[in-house]
C-alpha cells in the first residue's frame, strides 16, 4: 500500500499487527528481547511529547548510535512530530560529527554512549545545540538528560499529521571525494520510496538488519519497508557476530552490501565439497531465502553461486539523493548484468552517457548548498553522476561514475570501475583501484591476504602481474593496464566501505 508519510506507515501497521513483535534485539549473549508494534508506536509518540515539552518540536534533531530500539523510537518520534531527523554516522571522528551537527542546525543531540566522546565536546563546538540526551544514562545530570527518564515523564499519545511535502530528514552523504552534503528528503520522498513497489515479500517476514542505521539504504529497505510489511526486524549487534546472530534470530531475508556477500561466499566456498543443502542449513538456516544487495557493484557470478544454495540475490541501485532506491530486481525477473528495474515512482533518461532520474523520491536539494543543488538538479531531474542506460523493459545498466572517467591520450573514455570489476574476479585481488598515471592506466592492488596464505604464494607481485597480463590479452587497447602497484595495507575507505578516490 502506497504511503506518503512515515507516520502513515507506522499507524497502518500498528492497526494491523499491534501486539505482534516489531523489533527483536539481544540483551545478553543468547537472550532476545522484543517490542511490539503498539509499543513502538506508543514509545515514539512519547518521544514526540519529549520534543514538544522541550520546545523543540519542528526543529532539527541529530541522532548518533548503533542500531537500537532507542534509535528507532527517536527516529519515528522525531519525524512523526513534524521535526527533522539528522542521522549521523556512528564511525565518524568526533570533530566531523560536531561539524555536521552544526551545519545541519540541530538543536538537540540524542546519542548512544558508544559516542560519549561526541557528547563531551558537542556543547562548546555546536553553539545552536540546546539539549543533549543520552540513550543509556539512567538519570538526568548537568551534562545530559536521560532518554529513558524523559520518555517516562512524557508518556502519552501524540496526534500530529505531517504533510507529505514537509521536510523529514537531512542525510549526509558519505562521499568518496569532497565534502559531505546534507540531502533534504521529505516524507513523500522516503515513504513513497519504501512503499511504491510491491516486491511480493510476505507480511510478517523475519529480517535481520546488519547495515549502519544512518545509511539511507538501511533506513528505507530494512526499517521503513520492513515496518510497512509488518516484518519482524532483528537487530544485529556486531558485524563480527553476523553468523552467530543468523543462528540466533533465524532471519528469512537480509539486506547486504557486496563486501558482505563476498565474505559469505568465501565461507560457502570453503565447504563446497559438502552437499549444498547441509551447508546452507548450517550457515543460514533452512528458513533463509533472500539477500538484497545494494550500495556498490556486485559481481553477477555470485547470483548463480548463491542459487545453488536456494538463496536468491536481488540487486538494487540507488543514491541518498533519491531516498535512495532507483531500481531493484524482482525475485522472479532477474537479469544478472542489470542493477534491477526502475521502481514505479521513478523515470530515467540518459544525457551524454549519464543517467538522469525523476520522480517522487528525488530530494529537495542539499541543505544550505545552493550551488551544489543547482549542479545536481535540473527541471526536476536528478543527475546521478553514473554512466548508464535503461532498456525498454526498465532495467538499469551501469558502466561507471562520470567523475572517475579516464580520458586516454587518444581521446578514448575508459571507466575505471569496468576494469576494477574485471580484475576483482580473481581471488588474489582483494581490493583494487584503477587510475590514469603519466599517460597510462595503472592498477593499485591490495592482495587478499587469506588467499596468499592459503595458496602459499611467495612472490605476490609476480602473481598479480600474471593476473594483469591475463586481463590485457582480451582487453581493448585503450583499456590495457601498463603499470601495477602492490599495496601492503588496505585502501582508506568511507564508512560505507567504499574505497576513497583522491
Amino acid at each position: 500500500m502506497l504511503c506518503s508519510t512515515v507516520r502513515q506507515i507506522l499507524v497502518n501497521t500498528e492497526k494491523k499487527y499491534g501486539p505482534e513483535d516489531a523489533i527483536r534485539y539481544k540483551i545478553g549473549k543468547n537472550e532476545i528481547e522484543s517490542k511490539s508494534y503498539t509499543q513502538l508506536k506508543q514509545d515514539s509518540e512519547s518521544f514526540s511529547n519529549v520534543l514538544n515539552s522541550l520546545g523543540e518540536q519542528g526543529q532539527h534533531i541529530s541522532v548518533i548510535g548503533m542500531t537500537s530500539y532507542e534509535w528507532l523510537v527517536t527516529y519515528f518520534g522525531t519525524v512523526n512530530s513534524g521535526s527533522v531527523v539528522v542521522p549521523l554516522d556512528v564511525n565518524l571522528p568526533a570533530e566531523d560529527v560536531c561539524d555536521l551537527i552544526d551545519r545541519s542546525d540541530s538543536t538537540v543531540l540524542v546519542y548512544d554512549e558508544v559516542r560519549k566522546d561526541v557528547a563531551a565536546i558537542a556543547k562548546e563546538r555546536c553553539p545552536q545545540l540546546k539539549y543533549i540526551i543520552s540513550m543509556q544514562q539512567e538519570e538526568h545530570d548537568d551534562h545530559a538528560s536521560s532518554w529513558q527518564k524523559l520518555l517516562e515523564e512524557n508518556r502519552g499519545s501524540f496526534d500530529y499529521e505531517p504533510q507529505p511535502d514537509q521536510l523529514c530528514t537531512i542525510m549526509f552523504t558519505s562521499g568518496t571525494t569532497g565534502k559531505s552534503k546534507g540531502v533534504m528528503l521529505t516524507h513523500r520522498n522516503v515513504a513513497e520510496n519504501a512503499t511504491c513497489l510491491d516486491m511480493k515479500i510476505p507480511e510478517r517476514i523475519v529480517i535481520m538488519t546488519v547495515l549502519p542505521i544512518h545509511h539511507a539504504y538501511c533506513l528505507s529497505m530494512d526499517i521503513l519497508k520492513g515496518v510497512s510489511l509488518g516484518a519482524v526486524i532483528c537487530i544485529n549487534d556486531s558485524l563480527i557476530r553476523v553468523a552467530k546472530n543468523i543462528k540466533l534470530f533465524k532471519p528469512e531475508m537480509i539486506l547486504m552490501v557486496p563486501l558482505m556477500i563476498e565474505t559469505m561466499a568465501k565461507k560457502l566456498e570453503e565447504a563446497s565439497l559438502l552437499p549444498a543443502k547441509i551447508v546452507k542449513n548450517q550457515v543460514f538456516g533452512k528458513q533463509f531465502h533472500t539477500i538484497c544487495s545494494g550500495g556498490a557493484y556486485l559481481d553477477p557470478s555470485y547470483i548463480d553461486m548463491f542459487k545453488k544454495y536456494d538463496i536468491t540475490i536481488q540487486q538494487g541501485y540507488g543514491m541518498t539523493e533519491c531516498a535512495p532506491v532507483i531500481s531493484v530486481s524482482q525475485s522472479w525477473n532477474i537479469r544478472k548484468d542489470a542493477v534491477g528495474q526502475l521502481i514505479p515512482n521513478c523515470e530515467a533518461k540518459t544525457v551524454d552517457g549519464e543517467l538522469w532520474v525523476k520522480g517522487s523520491s528525488v530530494m529537495q536539494g542539499y541543505y544550505k548548498m545552493p550551488e551544489e543543488t543547482a549542479e545536481t538538479l535540473e527541471d526536476g531531474w536528478l543527475k546521478t553522476g553514473d554512466l548508464g542506460y535503461v532498456d525498454e523493459d526498465g532495467f538499469v545498466y551501469l558502466t561507471g561514475r562520470k567523475k572517475n572517467l579516464i580520458i586516454t591520450k587518444n581521446g578514448e573514455n575508459v571507466s575505471p570501475e569496468e576494469l576494477e570489476n574485471a580484475l576483482s574476479t580473481n581471488r588474489l585481488v582483494g581490493e583494487v583501484l584503477v587510475r590514469e598515471k603519466g599517460g597510462v592506466i595503472e592498477a593499485e592492488i591490495y592482495p587478499d591476504q587469506d588467499y596468499v596464505k592459503k595458496k602459499r604464494i611467495k612472490d605476490v607481485q609476480a602473481k598479480l602481474q600474471e593476473v594483469i597480463d591475463e586481463y590485457n590479452k582480451t582487453a581493448a587497447p585503450q583499456k590495457r593496464i601498463y603499470s601495477l602497484i602492490v599495496r601492503d595495507t588496505e585502501f582508506e575507505k568511507t564508512t560505507t566501505r567504499k574505497i576513497k578516490r583522491f
